[in-house]
C-alpha cells in the first residue's frame, strides 16, 4: 500500500541509493538518495563521469576499465572506495552492485545500486548491543507490539512466568493478570502507544503462574519508534518490588501503630472520670483503628463499690443468665446511621439482639464471645455475618492491674480490612491503657494500698522457672510512711530455651510511678516475645517511655540537666518527691538474654546499676556494662557486652534500694554487696535471704528488687545441632537426624510428630530460604526444634484453598506443636517449634474442627 510518509522499513537505516549510466560511460539519473549519500545534487551529477567524479585517482585506471565492461554487458559487484564532496574530502567505503541495462535506443548502459558500508556496520554493531542489553539484563524486559501482544521478551521475563522467551510472542497481558489488572495496563499500553508520554513505577499486583502468593511489580513503559519515526510497540521494564511492598506496608503499620499509641498516652486519662476516659480512647479508636467501637464497664465498678480486688472479674459474679451487670458508657461510629456494634455477634440483629443502648445496664449471654472474653482475660475475634454489615470485631477485656473492669468492642465494616494480629496486639494494648486510666480514678482515695496491690500483682508469680537457670528472688516494699516506688523484675521465656532477665525501676513516687511500671514492664514483655536484641529492646521501651513522660504533648523538662549518661543519676535527681510530671516516667532498667546452650549472657543497660557475677572460686565483680542513659531520655544508642558465664556462676540483678539510702552511700553500699556475694555458696533462695539480712535493707527509703539466678548450663547430650547443604535430599536427612536424636533421649513418642514438622521447616526453608540449613534439637522441660537458614523473609501462615496442593505446613505446625514461631538473626531467621515431652498418657488426637480448619 502506497502511503504519504516513509515507509519505516530496514532501508530507513540502511543507506541504498541508485543512478544510472549512459552509453558514453556518464552519469546518466541522479536519486535523491545518492544525493544524500555522496553529498551532490542531482544537476551537479548529472552528466559527470563517476569514477572521476568519485573516486581516487589512484583508483581510476581500473575504475575505467571497470565501467567498460559493464557497458560490454558484464554485471559486476564488489567494494569501491568513494571520495564525499559533503565531508571535506573524506573516504567512504560502498557495496556496488552494476546492472547492464539498455536505453530507448537499444544502446548499452547500466544501473548502479549503491550501499554505504559504514551504516551497515553500525547497524550490525546496535543490534549486538540491543542483543547484549536486553539478553542480559537483570530486569524483566517485554516489547509490545501495536496490537498489544507480545514481539519480544528476555529470558528474565520468562524465568518469572514460565516457558521459555520465544514462547511469550504472541500473548496478551491477560495472560499474565487477573481482569481488573490487565485491563489497566491494557489501557495504559495504548495510552503510551497513542500520547508517546512514558509512565514510570506502574505497581500491579497478580499471581505467579502456578503460585497462590500475591506479587508486586513495578513497570516502566515507553513507546519505541521507527527510523522513520513510526510508532511501532511500547517496551516494558518490569521489577518485582514484594519485598520492598511488603516491608513498606510493615513500617506504615508500624508507624501508623506507634503514633496511635502515642497519639492515646497524651489523651486517654486526662481525667478521673470514668465515662470521660472511656470517650477518649473511642475518640482515639475510631476512626483511625476501626469503624465502630463500645465501652462496657461493670456496674458495681461505676456505682463506687469498695470490693476487694478482683471482684470485678466476672467468674466471681458470673451467674447462669450470664456475665454481671455491665453498664455501656461511651460508643462511636465512623458509619452513617450505623448501629454502634452488634451483641455477641449472633448473626443479623433480631428484636432480642440489638445492641444495649448509651447508659443502659445489661448482661452478656453466658456463652458469648463477649462474656469469654470477660472470663478469661483473652481476646475474642467474634467474625462478622452474611446479612449485616459489620465484616469482624475484636472483644477486649479492660484488664488493669490483673482486674477486668469492663469490655471494649472494636468493629470493622465490610470493605475495611479485617483485623490482624497486629491488631489484637493493638487493641489489647489500647484497652489496657484505658482500663489503668479508668482503675486509677477507682484507686484515688486509697492510692498508697492499691499502688502496692498493682506493683506486686505485676511481679512474676511463684518462683520463675528457665532453662539452665536456677532463679530465686524477692521484693521488699518501703515502709507504709513512704509512698510506693516503681520497681520491679521479670523473667520471661524465649525460643530456643533462652530466658530475659530484667530488673527495672521508675524514678518517681506514688500510683503514677507505679502505673507507668506497669506500662513499661508489659512494653517490656511485648518487645521481648518479638525476640528483638537487648539494645533494641531498650531502644524502643525508650520511645514508649517518652510517650509516656510527655503529657499533653508538650515539651520534656531536662530532668538529668547535663550529666551526659556517664555516671549514674543521683538519687537526689531519681527520687525527689517534687519531681515533675515528666520526671515520674523516666526510669532505669537492665535487660539480660541468656542462652543455656552456649552458657552465654548478653546485657544492655539504661541507666540502672551494673549486674554482679561471681564465678566458682573467684571473688564477685561487677559486669563493666555500658551504664547508657534512662528510658525516657531519648537521643542515645544502647550498647550491648556479650559476657561467657561459667558453670554454676551466681549472676544477681537488683534495684538501688538495696545498696543505697541515706546513711550508705552507693559506693559503699556496691562494695558491701560485692563482699556479701563473695561468702559461702549456700542454696539459692538461701542466699536471697542471706543477701537482704546482711546488708541495709531495712532503711523503708525505697522499694528494693533482687533477682539472683544461678547458672546451669545445657549438657551437650541434651542438644542436637547439625548444618545440612542446600538440597532436596536435605530434607530426608534432617528427618534421619531427628528421628535417631529422639531415640536416643528415649523420646519415641515424639518422633513421628517431629519427624512430620521437621520435614515441614526444612523444606520451606529450601523453597523460601537462603544459604546453608542449620537443624538444631533442644531438650528441658520441653522438646524445642529450630530450622536456621540465611534468608530474610519469615514465614506466613495462611490458608490453603480447598484446590491446593500446598500451602497446610505451618497450619500443621500450629496444631500439632505446643508453640511455633520465627525471630530474625544477625545472619537471617531462626523458625522454631516446640513440643510438650510425653507424660505417659496418650496424645491427644486432633479434632474434627482441627483438620477441617485447614481446609
Amino acid at each position: 500500500m502506497w502511503q504519504s510518509s516513509p515507509p519505516g522499513s530496514i532501508y530507513d537505516y540502511i543507506r541504498v541509493a541508485s543512478f544510472s549510466i549512459g552509453a558514453d560511460g556518464l552519469i546518466e539519473q541522479w536519486s535523491r538518495r545518492a544525493a544524500g549519500l555522496f553529498g551532490m545534487a542531482a544537476d551537479e551529477a548529472i552528466g559527470r563521469d563517476p569514477v572521476e567524479a568519485f573516486m581516487p585517482a589512484e583508483l581510476r585506471s581500473d575504475g575505467h576499465r571497470r565501467v567498460g565492461e559493464i557497458l560490454d554487458g558484464k554485471e559486476w559487484t564488489g567494494l569501491v572506495p568513494f571520495r564525499m564532496p559533503g565531508e571535506g574530502g573524506a573516504h567512504g567505503l560502498a557495496e556496488v552492485y552494476v546492472m547492464p541495462s539498455e536505453t530507448a535506443d537499444g544502446e548499452r548502459a547500466a544501473l548502479c545500486i549503491v550501499v554505504d558500508v559504514r551504516a551497515l556496520r553500525r547497524i550490525e554493531t546496535d543490534l549486538a548491543a540491543s542483543q547484549a542489553i536486553f539478553g542480559q539484563s537483570p530486569f524483566g524486559f517485554v516489547l509490545f507490539g501495536t496490537d498489544f501482544t507480545v514481539v519480544r521478551a528476555n529470558q528474565r521475563f520468562a524465568t518469572v512466568f514460565g516457558g521459555a522467551a520465544d514462547d511469550h510472542r504472541g500473548r496478551t497481558v491477560d495472560d499474565y493478570l487477573p481482569g481488573p489488572e490487565a485491563e489497566r495496563l491494557g489501557a495504559t499500553l495504548k495510552r503510551v502507544l497513542e500520547t508517546g508520554e512514558s509512565v514510570t513505577d506502574l505497581q500491579l499486583v497478580g499471581p505467579t503462574p502456578g503460585g497462590t502468593g500475591r506479587r508486586h511489580w513495578s513497570m516502566n513503559l515507553y513507546r519505541v519508534h521507527s527510523g522513520a519515526g513510526r510508532p511501532v510497540g511500547v517496551a516494558g521494564l518490569a521489577t518485582d518490588v514484594t519485598r520492598r511492598h511488603i516491608a513498606a506496608r510493615e513500617a506504615a503499620s508500624a508507624r501508623r501503630n506507634l503514633a496511635l499509641l502515642n497519639e492515646a498516652s497524651a489523651r486517654i486519662g486526662n481525667s478521673l472520670d470514668l465515662e470521660t476516659t472511656a470517650r477518649e480512647l473511642l475518640d482515639v479508636a475510631v476512626p483511625g483503628f476501626c469503624d465502630l467501637a463500645t465501652v462496657d464497664l461493670y456496674q458495681g465498678l461505676l456505682t463506687g463499690e469498695e470490693a476487694a480486688p478482683g471482684s470485678w472479674a466476672p467468674a466471681h459474679r458470673e451467674s447462669a443468665g450470664g456475665s454481671a451487670e455491665l453498664r455501656r458508657v461511651a460508643h462511636a461510629s465512623a458509619v452513617a446511621d450505623a448501629l454502634p456494634t452488634a451483641v455477641a455477634g449472633s448473626g443479623a440483629p433480631g428484636p432480642d439482639d440489638l445492641p444495649p443502648a448509651l447508659g443502659s445496664v445489661h448482661r452478656f449471654p453466658f456463652g458469648s464471645p463477649c462474656a469469654i472474653a470477660l472470663r478469661s482475660g483473652q481476646v475474642e475475634a467474634v467474625p462478622g455475618d452474611d446479612m449485616g454489615f459489620v465484616q469482624s470485631t475484636l472483644a477486649v477485656p479492660m484488664v488493669a492491674h490483673d482486674t477486668v473492669v469492663g469490655l471494649v468492642q472494636f468493629s470493622r465494616t465490610k470493605g475495611s480490612e479485617p483485623f490482624g494480629e497486629r491488631d489484637r496486639v493493638l487493641a489489647t494494648e489500647l484497652a489496657a491503657r484505658a482500663a489503668v486510666c479508668i482503675d486509677n480514678a477507682r484507686l484515688y482515695r486509697r492510692e498508697h494500698e492499691r499502688a502496692l496491690i498493682l506493683q506486686r500483682s505485676l511481679l512474676p508469680p511463684g518462683d520463675p522457672e528457665a532453662a539452665g537457670l536456677d532463679i530465686a528472688c524477692r521484693y521488699l516494699p518501703g515502709n507504709t510512711a513512704t509512698e510506693v516506688g516503681g520497681d520491679w523484675f521479670d523473667v520471661i521465656e524465649l525460643p530456643g530455651h533462652r530466658t530475659a532477665l530484667v530488673v527495672g525501676d521508675v524514678m518517681g513516687r506514688g500510683l503514677r510511678a507505679a502505673v507507668a511500671m506497669g506500662e513499661l514492664r508489659t512494653a517490656v514483655r511485648t518487645l521481648a516475645l518479638l525476640d528483638l536484641e537487648p539494645a533494641e529492646v531498650l531502644s524502643a521501651l525508650d520511645e514508649v517511655a517518652r510517650g509516656l513522660g510527655s503529657p499533653g504533648g508538650g515539651e520534656r523538662s531536662e530532668g538529668l540537666g547535663g550529666s551526659g549518661g556517664a555516671q549514674w543519676p543521683s538519687r537526689a535527681a531519681q527520687k525527689s518527691r517534687e519531681a515533675d510530671l515528666s520526671e515520674v516516667y523516666l526510669a532505669t532498667c537492665v535487660y539480660a538474654v541468656y542462652d543455656p546452650v552456649t552458657r552465654r549472657c548478653t546485657f544492655a543497660n539504661a541507666g540502672h546499676l551494673p549486674p554482679a557475677v561471681v564465678e566458682p572460686g573467684r571473688p564477685a565483680r561487677l559486669i563493666d556494662v555500658p551504664p547508657g542513659m534512662p528510658l525516657g531520655v531519648g537521643g542515645e544508642p544502647f550498647e550491648e557486652v556479650e559476657v561467657e558465664l561459667a558453670e554454676n556462676a551466681l549472676l544477681t540483678l537488683y534495684t538501688d534500694g538495696l545498696v543505697e539510702s541515706r546513711d550508705q552511700p552507693l559506693d559503699e553500699g556496691l562494695d558491701a554487696l560485692r563482699s556479701v556475694l563473695t561468702g559461702p555458696q549456700m542454696p539459692l533462695e538461701d542466699a536471697c535471704d542471706f543477701v537482704l539480712s546482711t546488708l541495709d535493707t531495712r532503711h523503708g527509703e525505697d522499694d528494693i528488687a533482687l533477682l539472683m539466678a544461678r547458672i546451669q548450663g545445657l549438657p551437650g547430650e541434651a542438644v542436637g545441632d547439625w548444618t545440612l547443604p542446600r538440597e532436596p535430599r536435605s530434607v530426608g536427612r534432617a528427618r534421619e537426624l531427628a528421628r535417631s536424636q529422639l531415640m536416643a533421649w528415649d523420646l519415641d513418642d515424639l518422633v513421628d510428630t517431629t519427624e512430620l514438622l521437621v520435614s515441614e521447616l526444612v523444606t520451606n526453608a529450601l523453597r523460601y530460604g537462603e544459604g546453608e540449613i542449620r537443624l538444631r534439637l533442644l531438650r528441658d522441660r520441653t522438646l524445642v526444634c529450630e530450622v536456621w537458614d540465611a534468608g530474610l523473609v519469615q514465614p506466613r501462615r495462611r490458608r490453603a484453598r480447598d484446590t491446593d496442593e500446598g500451602g497446610r505446613g505451618l497450619q500443621l505446625v500450629g496444631l500439632l506443636s505446643a508453640a511455633w514461631g520465627s525471630r530474625r538473626t544477625p545472619r537471617g531467621k531462626t523458625v522454631w517449634f516446640e513440643l510438650a515431652l510425653p507424660t505417659g498418657a496418650p496424645a491427644a488426637e486432633l479434632s474434627v474442627e482441627q483438620l477441617l480448619s485447614m481446609y
